[in-house]
C-alpha cells in the first residue's frame, strides 16, 4: 500500500506526525490523523503495526519522541495522564485491565475519580447500555465472563463522561454473539453522538461503524479513507479482511 496524504486538522482530536519509541525501537513513524467530534474513527493494523502505542500516547501513558497531539485546540502530548482524563479523553483499553477483586460497581466508581458530586444519573446510563452490570454490580469483577468484563471496562470509561472514547481491541477473544453485543454497544453510543477512536482487528466490523479509517502497517498510516470506501478497497479486502 502507498503513503496516505497527510489529513487537514479539522478534529476535537489532531495527531501530527507522531513518533513513539521503546528504546532504540521506533514502534511510531511520524503519523498524522483527525477525529471530528461526533464521528468515529478507525485504526486498523495487524500486530504490531503500532496502533495500542498510538491510544498509549494520546492517552498519557507514553511519552512521545515528537510530533504533537492536540486536544480541543490545546496540546496535551506533554501533560500527565490523570489530567488527559480531566480534559475528556477516557480509553478501554486493551485486555481490559478490570480489578478483579474489587466488585463492579467498585470498579464504575474508579472511572469517577475526577468526578464530585452525584455520580447516579451516569451509573443509570451504564446500566442502561450493559443491564447485567447491574444485576452483577456487588459481584467480583474477576468472576465475570469475557465478554462482560469488556463491557465493564468500556463501562468505567464511561463514567468520567469522555468527550473521546478510546477502544482498544473491544472485540477481543470474544464470542460471536458478545462481539455483536459489543459492537451493537459502541453504535449506539455514535447515534448519541459520542466521539469515539477504535482500534479493532475485526477489520470489517470496525469499517461498518466508522465514519473514516486509517489503515497502519509497521508505524505509518499507508491508507485513509472513509469506513465505506475501505471496506470496498482490494487491498484492504485482501491484506485484513480474507479476501482473495
Amino acid at each position: 500500500m502507498s503513503e496516505a496524504a497527510a489529513v487537514t486538522p479539522n478534529g476535537l482530536l489532531e495527531v501530527t506526525d507522531l513518533r513513539v519509541s521503546y528504546g532504540k525501537i521506533e514502534a511510531v513513524k511520524g503519523i498524522s490523523f483527525s477525529v471530528p467530534a461526533g464521528q468515529v474513527i478507525t485504526l486498523i493494523g495487524g500486530n504490531g503495526a503500532g496502533k495500542t502505542t498510538t491510544l498509549r500516547a494520546i492517552s498519557g501513558l507514553l511519552r512521545p519522541a515528537g510530533g504533537s497531539i492536540v486536544f480541543d485546540g490545546q496540546r496535551i502530548d506533554e501533560t500527565p495522564a490523570h489530567e488527559i482524563v480531566e480534559r475528556g479523553v477516557a480509553q478501554s483499553p486493551e485486555g481490559r485491565r478490570i480489578f478483579p477483586r474489587m466488585s463492579v460497581r467498585e470498579n464504575l466508581d474508579l472511572g469517577a475519580f475526577i468526578r464530585t458530586g452525584d455520580i447516579t444519573d451516569d451509573l443509570n446510563r451504564v446500566y442502561e447500555l450493559f443491564p447485567v452490570l447491574q444485576e452483577r454490580r456487588n459481584q467480583a469483577a474477576g468472576t465475570l465472563s469475557g465478554g462482560e468484563q469488556q463491557m465493564l471496562a468500556m463501562g468505567r470509561a464511561l463514567m468520567s463522561r469522555p468527550r473521546l472514547l478510546m477502544l482498544d481491541e473491544p472485540s477481543m477473544g470474544l464470542s460471536p454473539i458478545m462481539m455483536q453485543r459489543i459492537f451493537s454497544t459502541v453504535k449506539e453510543l455514535k447515534e448519541a453522538g459520542t466521539t469515539i477512536l477504535l482500534v479493532e482487528q475485526n477489520a470489517q466490523a470496525a469499517l461498518r461503524l466508522a465514519d473514516h479509517g486509517y489503515v497502519i502497517e509497521t508505524g505509518r498510516i499507508v491508507l485513509s479513507d472513509s469506513g465505506a470506501a475501505l471496506l470496498e478497497n482490494e487491498e484492504v479486502r485482501k491484506a485484513y479482511l480474507g479476501e482473495d
